[in-house]
């Protein structure tokens, strides 16, 4: 990113320039290189629907988007199970975790890395590696290549390793077990990942639309349905798999894009409000992404934004500011405890989806702005240009908290609605 001199946390999700798994072959050469060619990987083993009652799998969530600027959940990998945080990213479809296979640019000591069996390799003619690499499929030159794949990210991190299968124990909410064995990523050369400074997660819970995300896989096995959730509160919250825990109403739904080429959860057009008025920016298209920090607008809708707000601040008790954490910052009379101090100070965006009736996403402060340590206001809406995200817009954490997003594959459909993501629940 053209802003990465700043040295608060901050990333943007996997896929969300041409960001896409793909085999090179100098990249191969290294990862077949790294893991040796002295064990066979496991034989195809396409993943079958078993018999049953679909359940949902409930997993609570930490986390905040200041100062840490990331959710993460902790699940178990192997027989017996070891923990691992995983940053979750519904911008990205591959779940990875780091890999003693070893490990160049890890970021967790060597206990703390995952150490794959060698039964637990993937063919690389298994289908579960078309599915990873389907927009570059492998060229499998002998039966026992091991399946390759490579993550670029918009923050010019990269991710290189191997697929593997392995066992996730889960359970359910109608309180079973159970044990699918599922295909993620065993990642072993990093560069440049991670927040700076780096977070102390062991990867990323892949959460996008494609055959190779936990989603689909957990849907294929007949586990779940192929609908997932989230909740993002001020330090905590949760995810979901499943249709159990889908509100009966109160959601405000809105129809999936579709494109054979966008692997996103993306919704549009929509028209942009201020203070309930419109703006003139219409046809806006958007990406919702836990994985990005903040929301990214394109260059036009962003100095739009920018300009609506310097124009409502004007004769307000608040002033410019540089502070490390954002670009546009201001300061109070006396430094602000939480947004809920400023929060008077700015009015309401919000995003009306035009092909939809009377669907909005409502962005008050609380979902764009963050009070950082010097007790400054700063705003969570960043410049997608600079990001090298050229015209895509990405609704990041910031946006999406305090609210119950739902992704529901099965029937096209994203859908929000207002909740307390700090509760317990289960």
């Amino acid at each position: 990113m053209a802003d990465q001199k700043m040295k608060e946390r901050r990333r943007v999700s996997l896929m969300i320039m041409v960001l896409i798994f793909q085999v090179l072959s100098a990249s191969l050469h290294g990862c077949l290189a790294a893991i040796g060619q002295g064990q066979p990987p496991r034989k195809p083993t396409s993943v079958h629907p078993r018999a049953g009652v679909r359940s949902s799998v409930f997993l609570p969530v930490s986390g905040n988007v200041y100062p840490l600027g990331y959710y993460s959940v902790t699940i178990g990998i192997g027989n017996p199970p070891k923990p691992f945080q995983l940053d979750i990213d519904t911008g990205s479809d591959l779940t990875w975790v780091q890999c003693d296979a070893p490990c160049t640019g890890c970021t967790l000591p060597r206990d703390q890395l995952y150490n794959p069996s060698k039964n637990n390799f993937v063919d690389c003619e298994d289908p579960i590696c078309l599915a990873v690499n389907s927009l570059n499929p492998p060229q499998c030159k002998n039966p026992n290549e091991k399946c390759c794949f490579q993550v670029q990210y918009a923050d010019h991190g990269s991710v290189l390793g191997f697929i593997v299968f392995d066992t996730f124990p889960l359970r359910l909410v109608n309180g079973s077990f159970s044990k699918p064995h599922l295909a993620f990523g065993c990642g072993h050369r990093l560069q440049n990942r991670g927040l700076h400074p780096p977070t102390p997660t062991a990867g990323v819970l892949g959460l996008g639309k494609s055959k190779a995300s936990i989603s689909t896989q957990l849907s294929s096995m007949g586990v779940t349905k192929n609908v997932f959730g989230h909740c993002l509160g001020d330090n905590r919250g949760f995810l979901f798999f499943g249709a159990d825990f889908v509100p009966k109403s109160g959601m405000t739904w809105t129809r999936m894009l579709q494109s054979s080429s966008d692997k996103h959860y993306s919704s549009g057009p929509a028209e942009l409000l201020f203070g309930g008025k419109p703006t003139g920016i219409k046809g806006v298209n958007v990406i919702f992404d836990t994985g990005s920090t903040y929301t990214y607008l394109n260059l036009k809708v962003y100095e739009t934004v920018l300009n609506l707000i310097r124009k409502d601040l004007s004769g307000k008790q608040l002033h410019d500011v540089k502070d490390k954490a954002l670009p546009i910052c201001w300061k109070g009379s006396k430094p602000f405890k939480s947004v809920r101090d400023a929060r008077n100070y700015f009015s309401t965006f919000a995003l009306s989806f035009t092909g939809s009736s009377n669907v909005q996403l409502q962005l008050p402060p609380e979902n764009y702005l963050i009070v950082t340590e010097q007790g400054n206001v700063c705003l969570g809406i960043l410049n997608g240009a600079e990001a090298g995200l050229g015209t895509t817009n990405v609704i990041g954490d910031i946006s999406l908290q305090g609210k119950l997003v739902i992704y529901d594959n099965e029937n096209q459909m994203i859908g929000w609605a207002n909740a307390d993501c700090n509760r317990k629940f289960g």
